[in-house]
């Protein structure tokens, strides 16, 4: 029999890629979404046609307990992955309660019911690099947490109600400590999607400057469509245990911008403008680095995608959103 999956936060970057995969290891995939007045399928639309008798929706919310205990109930999953998160760090520091509803109390709600019912799911959290906030690199499963937003003192508040859940009684309840991990289809306020569609817009005249804040920012970025497989392995372990998962690598804002600007020839320092002040948080993380030795040894994962391929991957892709090709891009860039 096909095992079952059900995934919290399917519309996003990573529960599209966590499908993906699923999908191809033969399980039967149901996403999980919110009820919203525009559909946000865009990611997983292809999923419906590509497998129609192994992918589908659910309507449902984190903070809605009877609609979380409706979908476990119904689809009896082999597994649960939540991915579903008030995701953006900056956006956290304005909306904070509603940020620690769905961040925090999500988890618990599923955790809950898992419990209450007796169901032997086994239970995914996603956790982030966030959490160790201003301690030095590099970070392991033994950094302690110092957070510098709501968003990361949420994941933390997570982190530890999986913990509490696992010991106390006895589920299989694992976290993932995922650093920064991008790609193609990451949303437009991240500040690497920034950047790769900034360069587009520059080169079709949309825009003359692309805005950023900090650039000296440095973040272990990754590939999400490579870091969904150490997700999955989590879940494949004998025992429930908490993974870092990261490159190993860290660049800067700054560098990032560099490397993608030069993936068409444009010189990055000529239409990058630094406005620190529009983009000041009350707090800041100077630098976050990943040790997946853990990872590496027990999971036998590692990235395939590094930094110089990532950001070509998100370049060519937001430049064939524009209708442009690289070698295209490269001759209006010479232009500029």
């Amino acid at each position: 029999m096909k095992k079952k999956a059900l995934i919290f936060g399917v519309t996003g970057q990573d529960g599209s890629y966590l499908s993906e995969l699923l999908l191809k290891k033969n399980y039967e995939v149901i996403g999980v979404m919110r009820r919203s007045s525009a559909f946000n399928t865009a990611r997983i639309d292809h999923l419906y046609a590509l497998y129609p008798n192994q992918f589908d929706t659910s309507y449902g919310d984190l903070s809605d307990l009877n609609s979380i205990e409706r979908n476990i109930e119904k689809f009896e999953p082999d597994e649960i992955y939540n991915l579903a998160a008030q995701s953006h760090v900056g956006v956290s520091f304005e909306i904070s309660d509603s940020t620690f509803d769905i961040n925090a109390f999500g988890p618990l709600n599923i955790l809950q019911v898992l419990k209450n019912k007796g169901f032997k799911s086994k239970f995914y959290q996603a956790c982030s690099s966030e959490m160790f906030g201003i301690s030095p690199p590099p970070q392991n499963e033994n950094t302690l947490f110092q957070p510098q937003s709501i968003y990361g003192v949420s994941k933390v508040c997570a982190y530890y109600t999986t913990r509490y859940f696992r010991q106390a009684f006895n589920l299989f309840a694992a976290n993932g400590i995922l650093f920064n991990h991008e790609s193609p289809r990451r949303g437009l306020n991240f500040v690497t999607k920034k950047i790769t569609i900034g360069i587009a817009k520059i080169l079709t005249n949309e825009i003359k400057i692309l805005e950023l804040g900090n650039l000296s920012a440095r973040r272990d970025w990754g590939f999400a469509g490579d870091y969904v497989e150490a997700i999955w392995n989590i879940l494949q372990q004998d025992k429930p245990d908490d993974f870092v998962i990261s490159t190993g690598e860290n660049y800067s804002i700054e560098d990032f911008a560099r490397e993608a600007f030069n993936v068409v020839g444009l010189d990055w320092k000529k239409f990058v403008k630094s406005n620190v002040s529009r983009y000041l948080r009350p707090s800041e993380v100077p630098s976050l680095l990943g040790d997946s030795s853990k990872a590496i040894k027990q999971l036998k994962w590692k990235p395939k995608v590094l930094f110089k391929d990532l950001c070509l991957m998100m370049v060519e892709s937001d430049l064939k959103s524009f209708n442009l090709t690289l070698d295209e891009a490269k001759k209006i860039a010479k232009k500029l």
